[in-house]
């Protein structure tokens, strides 16, 4: 006769026991709450990599020369500011600032306008070679700059762009163009129709609807690219070597193999000259990481 004797109340527990009865202990797989040592261990690796030569060019510039020639490696004793000083207190430092920073402001301004007015067209309007017109730009991102130096600097030596921020800003906005349309077609095509129908209907033009609810919506893609943009002409050395050759007009990454030349010989004031001059985009990365990075996803989810 069953244990079990009808009219016996029984319980959910005695039913889930019998019925795992006989069998062997369950075995779950448990997860370490903070992830795999290894997987951390390699991560500080790589950030140690990247971080060891900026942190040695900033803290050489409050060594001395002395200090570097005997150990190149080691760390100020004492720690001197009087090279930093030097190069803040300078002219020439803070002209180079200003140049970079009307460079890089044009070039974000040209990028992010031209490059949203192109997307919205991709984007949402149908016509005959649309498809060939987004491959297009695709494209260029397989042409780098580096590439097309030469016959760029002939066409800005001859619309008299030489030795002007205009002749940078000009190629350093259509280098752009492929890599900031790249990012907001799919914001862009995100956007249901049924938002532009219903505009449309409320008597909004398609200039209304793109300044009312195309850019608000876009909005992290339109952050994103112009960080992009921003930084790249920021870090841009290649074009400017070519283009300016009066000091005068030169940028920062000018400005640093410019003064690195003149003193050769002043080891620790060139580290901290280069710092300086890096420093500004590092920060601003820096700020805006979580920016470029969900601008990123939004475009790659679109």
């Amino acid at each position: 006769m069953s244990a079990l004797t009808v009219g016996t109340p029984v319980s959910t527990a005695t039913v889930a026991t019998a019925g795992h009865r006989g069998r062997g202990p369950r075995r779950t797989k448990e997860r370490l709450p903070w992830g795999s040592p290894l997987v951390y261990f390699i991560a500080l690796v790589v950030i140690a990599l990247m971080l060891a030569p900026v942190l040695y060019i900033i803290i050489g510039g409050f060594r001395s020369n002395s200090q570097i020639t005997v150990d190149p490696a080691g760390w100020p004793d004492p720690w001197n500011a009087q090279n930093y000083l030097n190069v803040l207190t300078g002219p020439q430092f803070w002209r180079q600032v200003l140049n970079s920073i009307i460079a890089a402001g044009a070039t974000t301004a040209g990028v992010v306008a031209l490059g949203l007015m192109a997307s919205y067209v991709i984007a949402r309007y149908p016509f005959r070679g649309r498809g060939a017109l987004y491959a297009l730009f695709a494209a260029g991102l397989m042409f780098p700059i580096t590439v097309a130096i030469t016959p760029l600097y002939i066409v800005i030596r001859d619309l008299g762009l030489m030795n002007s921020l205009a002749g940078i800003i000009l190629p350093q906005i259509a280098f752009a163009l492929p890599t900031t349309i790249i990012i907001l077609v799919p914001f862009l095509r995100a956007i249901p129709d049924e938002i532009q129908e219903a505009a449309f209907i409320d008597g909004c033009s398609r200039l209304g609807f793109f300044w009312r609810m195309v850019l608000p919506l876009s909005v992290p893609g339109v952050i994103t690219v112009g960080i992009l943009a921003f930084i790249g002409s920021w870090n841009s050395y290649l074009l400017p070597l070519f283009i300016l050759n009066n000091e005068a007009s030169f940028t920062l990454p000018l400005g640093v193999q410019a003064f690195s030349s003149q003193y050769s010989v002043d080891t620790a004031k060139v580290l901290a000259f280069t710092s300086l001059s890096m420093l500004p985009a590092l920060l601003f990365f820096s700020l805006f990481e979580r920016r470029i990075v969900g601008g990123l996803t939004g475009a790659v989810k679109g």
